[in-house]
């Protein structure tokens, strides 16, 4: 039996969630957008249903994907975990801690899978890096974007939760001791948000971790270091590429590249929510990884405003 899928908001990422849905066997979707030509406009495309009110098809689905400004993530996902409804929602998963610990809460009690969009969980690089990396001493991320002007897609937050908050997800993924102190730094360049920023966070174990985030470099750049005792790994991305640098048997260094299989990250991301709808299994990026990415990036931020007096 089909599962039906409604995905709310067919914005720029929102479209390529429909696209897929559309793409995935066993899925009947429904296309929703406040805009008309929208959604309409979608259904047109795909041979999809459309709508202009979700509420309207609370009904009429078993999952949704939530892809709509962060200001409203919590209370369209609240409305569908109340109808008993699985959701994927986009990162991050609300504008504040207390938001995300009442979705965890509504989502255990009413057995719902609720699962946020980390993609880059799913970047065939991270994946093929994963067996490589052992006991971490140092971490150095830097995800650099082109500026979109005022007022385009992720310029209505500050950059830590549009972009470091990836970067963040990754290092707690890697780490999963407790991060025990945060310093950061950052500015308001062009935008009345955070657009740059440096963080350094540190763990229980010792390990320590930077983190660079601005989205006003002229091209787009993506990467994270792993240092580890006798090697460290280059993650890439952009290109889906994992370089390993290792010592030798005579002391010098020595690198391998691997280059997996290109796969779309969105598409494995998607392909992994239905599966889990279907096999009632935990999402990779639960409600749980969301909220703790989002708790460390928000901090961040805090950080950064205080030392502006903001």
């Amino acid at each position: 039996m089909a599962i039906k899928v409604g995905v709310i908001g067919v914005g720029y990422l929102g479209l390529h969630h429909a696209r897929i849905y559309s793409e995935l066997g066993n899925v009947e979707l429904t296309a929703v957008d406040i805009v008309e030509e929208k959604a309409n406009g979608f259904a047109k495309n795909y041979g999809c249903k459309s709508c202009y009110d979700y509420k309207q098809i609370l009904n009429k689905v078993d999952a949704l994907s939530i892809v709509t400004p962060t200001a409203t993530h919590y209370s369209i996902a609240m409305d569908c975990l109340k109808a008993g409804k699985d959701i994927l929602i986009e990162k991050p998963i609300t504008e504040n801690i207390e938001e995300a610990d009442e979705l965890i809460n509504e989502a255990e009690k009413r057995g719902c899978v609720l699962q946020v969009g980390h993609l880059e969980r799913y970047n065939p690089a991270v994946l093929a890096a994963s067996g490589m990396i052992n006991d971490p001493l140092f971490i150095e991320s830097e995800r650099l974007a082109p500026f979109l002007g005022k007022g385009g897609r992720g310029t209505d937050i500050d950059v830590t939760l549009d972009l470091m908050i990836h970067d963040v997800d990754i290092i707690l993924s890697i780490v999963t001791q407790p991060v025990n102190e945060i310093r950061a730094v950052g500015a308001k360049i062009l935008t009345d948000k955070i657009d740059v920023a440096k963080a350094w966070l540190r763990f229980d174990n010792g390990c320590t971790a930077l983190a660079t985030v601005s989205r006003l470099s002229p091209e787009k750049q993506r990467r994270l270091k792993v240092f580890q005792k006798d090697s460290y790994i280059l993650i890439d991305y952009v290109n889906s590429e994992v370089k390993r640098y290792f010592r030798n048997e005579e002391g010098t260094i020595s690198s391998h590249m691997i280059k997996p299989e290109n796969k779309e990250p969105l598409k494995e991301e998607i392909k992994d929510f239905v599966r889990c709808i279907k096999t009632r299994e935990r999402p990779k990026v639960s409600g749980i990884e969301g909220r703790n990415a989002l708790h460390v990036v928000l901090e961040i931020s805090k950080i950064i405003k205080r030392q502006h007096g903001r």
